[in-house]
């Protein structure tokens, strides 16, 4: 990723369990293409889906 992009201008995604939009993090740019969730809570109730 270049350095000094506005927010709006980072790649973003929906989460597959909250169906929210969440932005790319610097923690997550080696692997941005298999993340899935938007936090730690929808990982963790991943299997909770009603």
């Amino acid at each position: 990723m270049p350095k000094h992009q506005k927010k709006s201008e980072l790649p973003s995604k929906i989460c597959v369990v909250c169906a929210r939009p969440f932005s790319w993090r610097r923690k997550w740019a080696r692997d941005w293409e298999t993340v899935k969730y938007c936090s730690d809570r929808c990982r963790q109730s991943k299997g909770d889906r009603r």
